[in-house]
């Protein structure tokens, strides 16, 4: 009998013990999870609905991939300005940057009139393995004539990049032949230099430019280090002027070959991450070399953290103007449709503490991207004076020399825009890009006789004897742009600059670009003057009224910030490689 009841009352006990389950696990989230599980499940949930209602009942049919494919960028948006979403067809692009190679042809191409034009070939890469030649015009690809108005260049990378081991067929252009030369190519591993130049400036300071901080930045810095070591350099520039960023790993590798054992490089600290502190190890290279680093408005991210490091830690001298702000970190997720975020996870702050992550408002990132603009108006390119720091955002380096948050890393020696001999003229045949035709079809028409020089010095003496700047007055003219006596004489030495730097980047490539250009930047040479007068390594602030001895018996100073010009015409037309 007790058998028989017990059976009758099981269904029942079963379905109390599910509802108290329920009730138990329910109550368990709302106070251990502070219900953002249901949160997040309810507008998940909403934005599911609202996407299944359109396809649904929409008044016309509706491409809902494309729709979520333009709905995404705009909810990161709303975030923060560095939260991005990278379509599939984009993500290969965005990494290659980065990652150090990817699989192309090999050649360095701009557009020209419609064409694309190979400006160089890449040694040992798969276009001069066939005989791909600079000054060669790519008309067809696979059998498909490939000039006209609609080309782009995401479109010549789209169709002469591709995955190692397959091939593109190209019909080529070549002056001294009469017929089209066809070309098979099977594409492989293409490298990627983060570092542009390393060369010594005199006998004894080298001068190392980083473009980006991608995976082989770090192996590429220490050859570059080996190479300036072996001809005993005894103090570096390190330039990272208009550097974006890129991994936070390769700057604290790199800035730890500066760094003594325990210095802190970098912090992070996120809501979902607990702080997490990058050390120097002590295996650093030039632990004690002198050193300097060359900032601006377009040093950002790690870039950021390598100066930032160097500042706070007292080990070198920062030279430029008030780099990018930005102290946000980004980690990829990648989707299964190839498609991936770049989601901010964290903050970083460098060793004294500081966030240098300026100030923006979520869902407005027009007015964050054109806060260059915004310091140019204020005069802050011009005038250190016209920079207004936060006393609440004060910290201090180790020896005590202030330095502040929100808004990027101050330069310890200011060095200004200058904007002498700039006109109207500069600035319309810039704008036009007739700098760039100029010196390409320049180039192009002479590559034979300028090939002959082996580097810049004798190429430039070379074009000092052609006339250059009254050609290209004549080129202008030609092309609606009226010769302006005047104008052109106050611009004259800026329109040398650009016509010579150009032409020998055409010809000689970007280091050696980079070495003329260098020769008249006030900036590399306040940084060399801080090196040759051995005043590389900070020292702690002069008490009020105390002036500071010079070594060498020369005049006494106090400290204050320095204001050098420099030329504002400085310009990397990088062409694309693929």
């Amino acid at each position: 009998m007790g058998t028989k009841n017990s059976s009758r009352f099981t269904p029942l006990i079963i379905a109390i013990s599910v509802v108290a389950g329920i009730l138990i696990g329910t109550f368990y989230a709302k106070h251990f999870a502070g219900n953002r599980l249901g949160i997040i499940n309810g507008s998940s949930n909403k934005l599911n609905a609202l996407l299944r209602v359109v396809d649904d009942q929409y008044v016309d049919s509706v491409n809902m991939t494309d729709l979520v494919e333009k709905a995404m960028p705009q909810i990161l948006a709303e975030l923060d300005p560095h939260s991005t979403y990278i379509p599939a067809q984009k993500l290969e692009a965005v990494n290659s940057e980065l990652e150090g190679s990817f699989s192309g042809i090999g050649i360095q191409f701009t557009i020209q009139e419609d064409t694309i034009h190979v400006n160089s070939v890449i040694q040992g890469g798969p276009s001069e393995k066939v005989g791909l030649m600079a000054g060669d015009r790519i008309v067809m690809v696979n059998d498909s004539l490939f000039v006209g108005k609609g080309l782009t260049n995401e479109k010549a990378m789209r169709n002469l990049k591709g995955p190692k081991g397959t091939q593109v067929k190209l019909g080529v252009k070549r002056a001294t032949e009469k017929e089209l030369l066809d070309f098979t190519i099977t594409r492989g591993d293409i490298p990627q230099n983060t570092i542009d130049a390393a060369y010594m400036l005199n006998d004894d300071f080298g001068y190392i430019q980083v473009s980006k901080f991608g995976r082989t930045s770090h192996v590429e810095l220490l050859n570059a280090i080996a190479q300036l070591s072996h001809q005993k350099c005894k103090g570096f520039i390190i330039d990272l002027r208009g550097n974006t960023g890129g991994y936070m790993e390769a700057a604290t590798r790199m800035v730890n070959e500066f760094l003594p054992e325990g210095k802190l490089i970098v912090y992070t600290q996120g809501r979902k991450y607990p702080r997490m502190e990058e050390y120097a190890n002590g295996t650093g290279s030039c632990q004690k070399t002198p050193l300097v680093v060359l900032v601006d408005e377009g040093s950002a991210s790690a870039s950021e953290i390598f100066a930032g490091a160097i500042q706070d830690n007292d080990r070198g001298t920062i030279v430029g103007r008030r780099s990018f702000g930005k102290g946000l970190v980004q980690q990829p997720i990648d989707f299964s449709d190839g498609s991936a975020i770049r989601l901010t996870i964290a903050r970083y702050y460098t060793p004294s503490g500081r966030c240098i992550q300026r100030p923006y408002e979520s869902g407005k990132d027009s007015k964050y991207e054109m806060d260059w603009l915004t310091r140019y108006e204020h005069g802050e390119f011009f005038s250190k004076d016209s920079i207004k720091l936060d006393e609440s955002l004060r910290y201090s380096t180790g020896l005590g020399r202030p330095v502040y948050g929100g808004g990027g890393i101050m330069p310890d020696v200011f060095v200004p825009q200058d904007t002498t001999g700039v006109s109207s003229y500069l600035i319309e045949v810039s704008n036009r890009g007739l700098i760039i035709q100029f010196s390409f079809q320049y180039t192009d028409r002479n590559r034979a006789k300028l090939s002959a020089f082996e580097n810049e010095q004798d190429l430039l003496k070379y074009l000092r004897r052609q006339g250059i700047v009254e050609q290209f007055i004549r080129f202008a003219d030609s092309k609606g742009v009226k010769r302006r006596n005047l104008l052109i004489h106050r611009s004259y030495k800026l329109l040398e600059r650009n016509l010579y730097g150009n032409i020998i980047y055409n010809t000689l490539g970007k280091e050696a670009y980079i070495r003329y250009i260098n020769e008249s930047d006030a900036t590399v040479k306040k940084a060399l003057e801080i090196l040759e007068r051995g005043e590389a390594f900070p020292k702690a602030p002069l008490q009020a009224g105390q002036e500071e001895e010079n070594t060498n018996g020369k005049e006494k100073r106090t400290a204050q910030a320095y204001s050098f010009t420099e030329d504002p015409s400085q310009i990397y037309r990088y062409a694309s490689i693929c």
